[in-house]
C-alpha cells in the first residue's frame, strides 16, 4: 500500500477552493487492468477545461486542462492504484470525506491521452474526451496563447460538460460551440471494462422486507447499475452481455437490474469472479457473496441466519466504516 502525508495546503485561484496536497512515501501495488481503468473512468472520471482571467497572459485569459476523479475517502487505495498506473497526477483531500485524483500538467496529460487512445471510453463521456483532446492539441501547439486559439478552445468548452459560465459568455458573446462528437453503438470490448464500470456505478444490495413467511421478514438481493438516460443503449446492451436482468427508466436515469436469485448466483457472481472488482465495492461484493451463500443454505429462513444477514447488510455500502 502506498502511504501519503499532507505536506501543504494549496489554494486554486480559479475555483477559490483549498486542498491538502499529499505525497507518497512508499510503493507496493498490484497492476490495474487497463480496461478496468477505462470502465471506472466511464463512471467516475471527468475531463474539464477551465478558463479564467490572467494578468500574465497576452490574451488576458489562462486555460487549464484537468483530468480528475472525486471519490469518497473509502476508496483512497483505488485512487492510489490509478495514480500508480498513470505515473502522473496528484491526490488531494477535499473536505472531510472526499478525495480527488487530478492531472493538470500538459506534459502529464500525455499519459492520460495515450491510455484513452488505446483503451477508448464507451459512454457518452467519449465525446468529452475527444473534445478535451482537441483542446490539448491546441495547447501543445501553443495556439491557446493567441486570441484565435483561445476562441477555438472556448468553442470546444461550450460543447463539454456544463458548457460556458456566464462570465465567459459575456466576455466572448460570438462563440459558436464546436460540434459535439456522436458516440454510436457502444460495445463492451472487455469484461474488465464492466468490472471497472461496476466499481464506479454498481450496487450490490441486500434488502430485508416484510413478508408473510414464518419469520415475518424475507431477504431480497439486487445487483444494479444506473446511468443517465443518454446511456439507454449501453444499459440495454447489458441484458445480452450478462444474459440476464432487465432495464427500466426512473425519471432521467436508466437502471439495469438483476433480482432473480439463480441469475445472481449462476451469472453475476461468476462473472465478477473471473473479472474482479477493485476498490471498496469489492468488499461489498464479498459481503454480498456471503449473503448468497447463506441463502443457498437456507439460513435466511431461520432467525439466527436472518440476524447474521442483517448484520452483514448493516456494514455494506453506506454503512461501511472507513478503516484507518
Amino acid at each position: 500500500m502506498k502511504c501519503y502525508t499532507i505536506v501543504s495546503w494549496i489554494k486554486r485561484p480559479e475555483t477559490n477552493s483549498t486542498y491538502a496536497k499529499l505525497i507518497h512515501t512508499s510503493t507496493s501495488f498490484p497492476a490495474l487492468n487497463p480496461w478496468f481503468i477505462t470502465g471506472f473512468i466511464d463512471g467516475e472520471g471527468c475531463f474539464s477545461i477551465t478558463i479564467f482571467k490572467s494578468n500574465t497572459h497576452k490574451t488576458g485569459w489562462q486555460v487549464k486542462l484537468e483530468f480528475k476523479l472525486n471519490l469518497h475517502e473509502k476508496d483512497k487505495a483505488l485512487l492510489e492504484q490509478l495514480q500508480n498506473y498513470f505515473s502522473v497526477g496528484q491526490i488531494f483531500k477535499q473536505g472531510p470525506e472526499k478525495i480527488r485524483f487530478i492531472v493538470q500538467s500538459v506534459k502529464d496529460l500525455g499519459a492520460v491521452i495515450n491510455h484513452f487512445d488505446q483503451f477508448p471510453l464507451l459512454t457518452k463521456k467519449f465525446a468529452d474526451y475527444k473534445l478535451f483532446k482537441e483542446a490539448y492539441n491546441l495547447i501543445i501547439n501553443q495556439e491557446h496563447l493567441t486570441i484565435d486559439g483561445l476562441n477555438k478552445i472556448i468553442a470546444i468548452k461550450a460543447s463539454m460538460n456544463l458548457g460556458l459560465s456566464e462570465e465567459i459568455k459575456i466576455a466572448f458573446p460570438n462563440i459558436i460551440p464546436t460540434v459535439r462528437p456522436i458516440v454510436k453503438n457502444p460495445e463492451i470490448r472487455s469484461p474488465n471494462w464492466l468490472a471497472g464500470f461496476t466499481a464506479a456505478e454498481g450496487c450490490f444490495y441486500v434488502k430485508i422486507q416484510k413478508s408473510k413467511t414464518k419469520l415475518g421478514e424475507a431477504v431480497a438481493l439486487r445487483f444494479q447499475l444506473t446511468q443517465h438516460s443518454r446511456e439507454e443503449q449501453l444499459m440495454r446492451s447489458l441484458i445480452d452481455y450478462l444474459d440476464c436482468g432487465k432495464v427500466y427508466e426512473n425519471k432521467e436515469v436508466f437502471v439495469y437490474e438483476v433480482v432473480k436469485f439463480s441469475d445472481i448466483k449462476e451469472k453475476i457472481l461468476p462473472f465478477f469472479k473471473k473479472s474482479p472488482i477493485v476498490g471498496v465495492k469489492a468488499i461489498d461484493l464479498e459481503d454480498f457473496c456471503k449473503v448468497v451463500e447463506l441463502m443457498q443454505n437456507k439460513a435466511h429462513l431461520t432467525e439466527a441466519g436472518l440476524n447474521e444477514i442483517r448484520k452483514i447488510k448493516a456494514g455494506m455500502n453506506r454503512g461501511r466504516k472507513v478503516s484507518s
